[in-house]
């Protein structure tokens, strides 16, 4: 006999419909599961037997052949146990119940309880698509699951309590869309905590208002990381569409929280400095999300850059600039995306005082150079702001006045972040970092003083194309911040301030 049951596959940022066709003939007993099944996959057949027999059910002795169609997409995973029991079951007549409808995602230990698997988001999104009504998923990825609209998502603990909703004898209630926010329960770090800097905050304060990239750079101790860890708690609300993208790479990552629906926080990810080319990409011979992409719609903050490797550095350059990681294999391509705030932080010189106002220096003219030679002038042309994070002096630290708190900058941020999601709006630009090249002299309309003035750094700063861009996309987030349509000399003279200390660094003599 030959039974039928629809699971779901992933590849990427997409999920599709897999039929799971079990058939029981006479023969030499054997299991073959067939359909281009990963070694997950296969694997499956010994969790399947084993968990069949431990929640009372008998397995069939008898030729079974397994087939997951489409056969000629890759299918990885343990998400394929749960469906694969049940063909089972219904093939040998073990089970009588009404399947179709319904979509089975799941992975099984060997006395029956469902375990979480990756990526229920999207793969509910697509059962809903293709027409499916219900959708039965293990416990802990229900609440994920749960935030589509029009699909009944049925949390599965066990076996037993599944096979006891499917034949009637007592029902499982579809899951709804939690209450946890997907807010850290720990408040984030304020910019009230931070001493003087008044410039760095300022600078960061731009930063996120428009999505900006930034390098902070300074001697140790200037209070870098700090400032770079307390960013999150000044970032703009997301959006919906954010909210709901920024979810669906982490339920492919698996890294979503158990009994959370969505993450409504920007992320902010700070991978150490020998993560390798693919842990920032993505990569696998399925390419699973990097941490470019883990920082979607958020930060992706690079402490001490030099540190990094060339390699790992280098393979920033193309995400930043097109907000989408392209990762190409021998089975296929995948594009992840990737629209993050890259902010990156380092010493001026190995010994971190070059340039310090009362501290000497060590380091040779030939060290300073290597160290700075080690992040690349393109990847330094794509970090909008460059800000120098001075050392605090005495009297800031032992002050006793209270500094602004975040949610005073965060307002700030946000009532600049509203004017632009109005001014994008149906234009797929969500902030003002994101504008193209041939929109910009739609939305940075400058006076005659402002354009003069950017000439004049243009030529004395020899900027290049890519840096004329970014300092006019800056100049229009100062002006939102400053509640102005048009982008005036005041607004020019701030932004370009920001792109001198690459001069002040790169191109001393030394």
């Amino acid at each position: 006999m030959v039974s039928q049951i629809y699971s779901m596959g992933l590849y990427g940022m997409d999920a599709f419909p897999v039929e799971v066709e079990a058939d029981l003939s006479q023969g030499l007993p054997s299991f073959e599961v067939v359909g281009l099944p990963g070694a997950a996959v296969k694997e499956s057949r010994d969790r399947v037997r084993a968990a069949m027999k431990n929640c009372g059910y008998e397995f069939p002795v008898s030729r079974i052949t397994v087939n997951l169609a489409p056969a000629d997409q890759k299918k990885e995973g343990p998400l394929y146990d749960l469906p694969l029991l049940i063909a089972l079951l219904k093939a040998s007549r073990q089970l009588d119940c009404d399947t179709d409808g319904s979509v089975f995602i799941g992975e099984l230990s060997l006395t029956g309880e469902v375990r979480s698997v990756r990526g229920v988001l999207p793969m509910a999104i697509s059962a809903k698509e293709h027409g499916f009504g219900r959708i039965f998923v293990p416990r802990s990825n229900a609440a994920e699951g749960a935030v589509v609209k029009g699909l009944d998502v049925f949390p599965v603990g066990n076996l037993q309590e599944l096979f006891r909703h499917l034949t009637g004898a007592e029902t499982i209630q579809p899951a709804v869309p939690s209450e946890v926010s997907g807010e850290t329960l720990a408040p984030l770090p304020d910019f009230a905590d931070v001493r003087g800097q008044f410039q760095a905050k300022r600078a960061l304060e731009i930063a996120a208002a428009g999505g900006h990239n930034v390098l902070l750079i300074g001697p140790p101790g200037s209070g870098k990381s700090m400032l770079a860890k307390r960013l999150p708690s000044i970032l703009p609300d997301m959006t919906f569409e954010e909210t709901m993208e920024t979810t669906k790479i982490h339920s492919i990552a698996g890294a979503i929280p158990p009994g959370v629906s969505l993450i409504r926080t920007r992320p902010f990810r700070a991978p150490h400095h020998t993560v390798s080319p693919a842990g920032l990409s993505g990569g696998g011979s399925i390419p699973h999300p990097g941490e470019i992409s883990l920082a979607h719609n958020g930060v992706l903050f690079l402490d001490e850059l030099p540190e990094f490797s060339r390699s790992a550095m280098e393979v920033l350059r193309q995400p930043i600039e097109n907000g989408q990681v392209t990762i190409s294999r021998a089975g296929g391509t995948v594009s992840y995306p990737c629209s993050v705030m890259l902010v990156a932080a380092m010493n001026p010189c190995p010994c971190g005082y070059f340039g310090h106002p009362t501290r000497r220096c060590v380091c040779s003219p030939q060290a300073v150079t290597r160290y700075l030679s080690r992040v690349s002038g393109p990847l330094l042309d794509r970090l909008d702001l460059h800000i120098e994070v001075p050392p605090v002096e005495f009297d800031e630290l032992s002050s006793g006045e209270k500094a602004e708190s975040s949610a005073a900058v965060r307002a700030r941020v946000n009532a600049a972040r509203t004017v632009q999601n109005a001014r994008f709006e149906g234009t797929g630009i969500t902030c003002n970092a994101r504008i193209t090249p041939d929109r910009l002299r739609d939305f940075c309309p400058m006076s005659e003083k402002s354009l003069t003035l950017l000439k004049t750094a243009f030529e004395r700063l020899g900027l290049s194309a890519r840096a004329y861009d970014r300092v006019l996309k800056v100049c229009r987030t100062i002006a939102d911040l400053d509640g102005c349509e048009t982008i005036e000399p005041r607004h020019v003279a701030e932004a370009v301030q920001y792109r001198s200390l690459d001069r002040k660094y790169w191109m001393k003599e030394l």
